[in-house]
């Protein structure tokens, strides 16, 4: 299926972290429809962890083609093109990202892209936008599959043979056009570059967020290249080595922006060197997130202005209202802690909270 603008626009719908497990939330699928009818987007990118749970699925095919199929259908009876992106999550129940790629998203129908040849794993392409006549290639989309959690905690460095195949396709794409052809990438898992669109702070500071890890105890808040209307509520959940993904996208002035999901909380667009970073929230109610602000993204191409685009996001109570079908769950998993490194300091404070309850109660009685 070729991509071409439609009168001189492209839209494009971002659906982040819809993490649904074997009975998918009736509201994700509202915040899904409710979002296709209002942007009418040339192509929908679900940026991964679509499913989650290996005791749901246990590895059982069919079980995931049919929750696949419901998160899929609303865009599939549309007739919109879709392309996929895979998180640290899908992997876990149990097929592989090939196998879901290839067996289950492709054999779905409106399903777009052709995995990179020689690269693990499921989803890594580029999708090229061609002008309205389609005559040439206008803009480039890039989807890269960006690993799972690492042994030990944290999650694994991107693949080098990805950046290695980025950079052959680049240089490619530039002898078809006669010049670097501007681009959008999408994947999962943060780069450790987005740690460069914030501002380090002290903890006492309104808002800040501690962040784990490689950024161990350190505190942060959204930098002065962020715009104003973001959001972040929880530090970047980037890989434990950082091998190279930022400075290969950042060599020719190709790539215009990044987005990523995988830390439900944030939706903010920073700018490091030449390339804005973006988070997009997550859309998913059967997973910890954002509550009624669980949205989507919106990115829009113009074909003469290809190397410039505009986003905003658009949330649930924008689009569906303020209704939820699980309310005390809903706000009972917005306070959860994001990851086990957030875990540990809570449980910590709970315990230290006990011990000086069980202290007074034995001095007193």
């Amino acid at each position: 299926m070729t991509l071409k603008f439609n009168n001189g626009k492209f839209r494009i719908l971002m659906i982040a972290d819809t993490q649904e497990g074997a009975k998918v939330n009736s509201d994700t699928i509202k915040l899904i429809e409710a979002s296709l009818d209002r942007s009418q987007p040339d192509l929908v990118i679900y940026s991964g962890d679509q499913i989650w749970g290996k005791h749901s699925f246990k590895g059982d095919a069919d079980k995931v083609k049919e929750v696949l199929s419901i998160l899929v259908e609303p865009v599939v009876k549309r007739k919109i093109p879709f392309a996929i992106c895979f998180g640290n999550h899908d992997r876990q129940v149990g097929i592989s990202n090939a196998e879901q790629f290839e067996k289950i998203y492709k054999n779905i129908g409106n399903c777009i892209g052709e995995q990179a040849v020689g690269i693990d794993g499921g989803g890594t392409c580029n999708i090229p936008i061609y002008s309205s006549d389609g005559e040439k290639i206008v803009n480039n989309i890039y989807l890269f599959d960006s690993g799972t959690d690492a042994k030990g905690g944290g999650y694994e460095p991107f693949d080098k043979k990805i950046i290695k195949w980025y950079r052959a396709t680049r240089d490619d794409l530039k002898k078809q056009s006669g010049a670097y052809v501007p681009s959008l990438v999408f994947q999962h898992i943060p780069m450790c570059e987005f740690y460069n669109v914030l501002k380090r702070v002290n903890s006492t500071t309104k808002g800040a967020i501690r962040a784990y890890r490689t950024h161990k105890n350190e505190y942060y808040v959204l930098g002065d290249s962020c715009k104003k209307d973001g959001i972040f509520l929880e530090p970047p959940s980037i890989p434990n080595e950082n091998t190279g993904e930022f400075d290969a996208l950042n060599e020719c002035g190709d790539v215009m922006a990044f987005f990523v999901g995988h830390d439900h909380k944030n939706s903010f667009v920073g700018r490091y060197k030449n390339i804005d970073l973006g988070y997009t929230q997550s859309s998913g109610f059967n997973t910890y997130g954002n509550r009624k602000k669980r949205g989507v993204r919106i990115i829009e191409l113009d074909e003469n202005q290809p190397s410039t685009y505009s986003t905003y996001t658009r949330t649930y109570d924008e689009l569906v209202g303020d209704n939820v079908s699980r309310p005390l769950f809903d706000f009972l998993s917005s306070k959860a802690p994001e990851t086990m490194d957030a875990a540990y300091p809570m449980i910590i404070k709970c315990l230290s909270i006990l011990a000086i309850v069980f202290f007074l109660f034995a001095i007193i009685f």
